[in-house]
């Protein structure tokens, strides 16, 4: 079994612990997981899925405590501007004719486990095939 979420050494392995339990949570809720931990020159994305007809990307953020607010409070105008231009990265190298859109999940850790947050369609995409949702 791997180590809680609190107990990793580093960010970048709460980030991998945080994002494994946000896959399982995201295909509990009917997503399909296409990709993960896309590097272009504009950032990562975190997960890109498909809801039904939709392609998303998914921003997933976690956060063991509320020192620094929810997680939720964790997406700036300046992360939104980099998922925007590495999506269209993304898109230009894999076109996709359909509807798209940014979703959010946002985990915060309590004594009781994972409260998750999902926002669906958190903020506007100028391209995406052409076609908004």
């Amino acid at each position: 079994m791997r180590e809680p979420f609190r107990h990793q050494p580093h960010t970048r392995a709460q980030g991998r612990v945080g994002e494994e339990e946000a896959v399982l949570w995201l295909r509990r809720q009917g997503y399909r997981i296409v990709d993960r931990n896309v590097a272009t020159k504009a950032g990562e994305i975190d997960l890109v899925a498909e809801e039904g007809e939709t392609l998303c990307f998914v921003e997933v953020k976690a956060r063991a405590n509320r020192a620094y607010g929810p997680a939720i409070a964790a997406i700036s105008r300046r992360k939104m501007r980099r998922l925007s231009r590495a999506a269209a990265l993304y898109l230009a190298r894999r076109p996709a004719d359909r509807p798209c859109r940014f979703d959010v999940l946002a985990m915060d850790l309590s004594d009781d486990g994972w409260a998750f947050q999902l926002v669906r369609d958190a903020f506007p995409a100028r391209f995406c095939g052409g076609r908004r949702r």
